[in-house]
């Protein structure tokens, strides 16, 4: 998506050799615009697939999971909680998942009734890089026997293995940019037609 893209280039640092910094736009401060292009983008991408829900993880993929959930028809979204609270309901599934940014493990859960068995669920999220977040979402709905359609992602980290390994397993991903590498502070993005 060429705007994302520019934005990326524009206004996006990189940190080390695999640290994407874009809350400058995408997950701190939202350009709402730009979020709604690219539900726009997911949704022409998966709206052959007819889904019937968004899933995404709490907490920075709920706007986009919005914004892709507006677009294919305001259908709705369900997100993960990383936490136990006190209105959760007793049935869950659940799954762990590591986070890369913030290098903790979590445990993400839904109540079942919001996940229900033979839902054509479509996963979105702001970045890709070990899978972790994504394999989670996928264990979910395979607890629950929901049928996943695809992974929308806003940004993949092509250096690391999340977005190979989820096209190897047969799953449909379409990430909106993907980051090839990072120079000097500077992210390089992988050409559009690769």
């Amino acid at each position: 998506m060429e705007e994302l893209r520019r934005m990326i280039l524009e206004k996006g640092k990189g940190i080390g050799a695999d640290i994407v910094k874009l809350d400058m736009f995408l997950n701190h401060r939202i350009d709402t615009a730009l979020l709604f292009r690219m539900g726009e983008a997911w949704a022409d991408e998966f709206r052959d697939e007819k889904p019937d829900m968004v899933l995404t993880v709490e907490a920075s993929g709920i706007a986009m999971a919005i914004a892709a959930a507006h677009a294919l028809g305001d259908i709705p979204v369900v997100f993960a909680k990383k936490s136990n609270t006190a209105v959760l309901g007793s049935e869950t599934v659940q799954a762990g998942v590591y986070s890369f940014t913030h290098k903790t493990q979590n445990t993400i859960r839904i109540e079942r009734r919001y996940l229900p068995e033979g839902a054509r669920v479509l996963i979105i999220d702001d970045f890709l890089a070990d899978g972790q977040a994504a394999r989670g979402l996928l264990s979910l709905c395979e607890q629950q026997k929901a049928v996943v359609i695809g992974v929308g992602i806003a940004v993949e980290k092509g250096f690391q293995p999340g977005g190979k390994e989820l096209r190897d397993a047969g799953i449909r991903v379409k990430s909106l940019a993907i980051v090839d590498r990072i120079e000097d502070g500077k992210i390089v993005l992988r050409p559009d037609d690769e």
